[in-house]
């Protein structure tokens, strides 16, 4: 999925509930210039981060410096680009959300038995945000990896997601994210939005049809914590040259199914 890595994600306000005094906006200014390196943005300037974030060059300036000084960027006087020391951040969430000796083999044996890529994700944000997948073997390669983040609405494991949602979070959502077109089939109607919404609650799966990609298919199925809380998804994609649309219903889902119920309570929910 060329050109869908990433979508900008900008550090959201602090939350109502928040008592006043306690929210550290340099933190959340430091954390805002972090989350604009990506993909398409590997290394920056001062100026390019400033841009990015919305910050002042010499507040920007600030941040930069005290993040390389601290090991989370490195720099050359010009451009600046991010270290492996802030793997620690992701290494911590994955291993606190999910057991790597449970869920890969699941997910690997899904990937093996139907020959197509399997992942899991979560919603965070506008986003979904992958944090495991087994890729099939292909000459083209999606280039789809842990990390990686693709816009909820549009994508299979995010409809099932946001069909988790207690209704007040979802119309939040809904008036914090637009739903942006990435082909002339993406829905961007929140009405239209919400009633495949309600069709997947009761059906407990998600299709795709080229909404994120043209030729692209994929189907999910929400994955639940040990409390019984819908916390994951777990999709397989294909192409439409590969798998007709009744094909993912009928061969798919029942495999996904049964793979989403082997990781229940496999993952933990917050």
């Amino acid at each position: 999925m060329r050109g869908f890595m990433a979508t900008d994600a900008a550090i959201s306000p602090p939350s109502p509930a928040l008592k006043e005094g306690d929210f550290v906006a340099a933190l959340g200014r430091g954390l805002q210039v972090l989350e604009c390196f990506g993909p398409g943005r590997e290394r920056m300037t001062l100026s390019q981060v400033a841009q990015q974030t919305g910050l002042s060059r010499g507040t920007a300036r600030r941040f930069l410096l005290t993040l390389t000084a601290l090991g989370y960027l490195a720099s050359d006087g010009k451009l600046f680009w991010m270290t492996p020391r802030v793997l620690r951040f992701g290494q911590g969430y994955l291993a606190g959300f999910a057991r790597a000796e449970a869920v890969r083999p699941v997910i690997e044996a899904v990937s093996r038995d139907l020959n197509e890529s399997c992942s899991l994700a979560v919603l965070d944000g506008a986003d979904v945000v992958y944090v495991a997948r087994v890729e099939a073997r292909r000459v083209y390669s999606s280039r789809i990896d842990i990390g990686t983040r693709l816009p909820a609405h549009a994508s299979s494991l995010g409809r099932v997601l946001l069909a988790a949602l207690p209704e007040p979070a979802l119309e939040e959502w809904l008036r914090r994210h637009p739903l942006r077109a990435w082909t002339e089939r993406t829905v961007t109607d929140p009405e239209q939005l919400r009633a495949r919404l309600t069709e997947i609650r009761r059906q407990r799966y998600a299709v795709i049809d080229g909404e994120l990609e043209l030729g692209a298919r994929s189907i999910a199925v929400p994955v639940l914590d040990a409390t019984g809380r819908e916390v994951a998804a777990l999709n397989i994609g294909t192409s439409a040259a590969r798998a007709p649309l009744e094909m993912l219903r009928r061969s798919f889902l029942p495999v996904l199914r049964e793979a989403a119920g082997r990781l229940a309570g496999a993952v933990t929910g917050w």
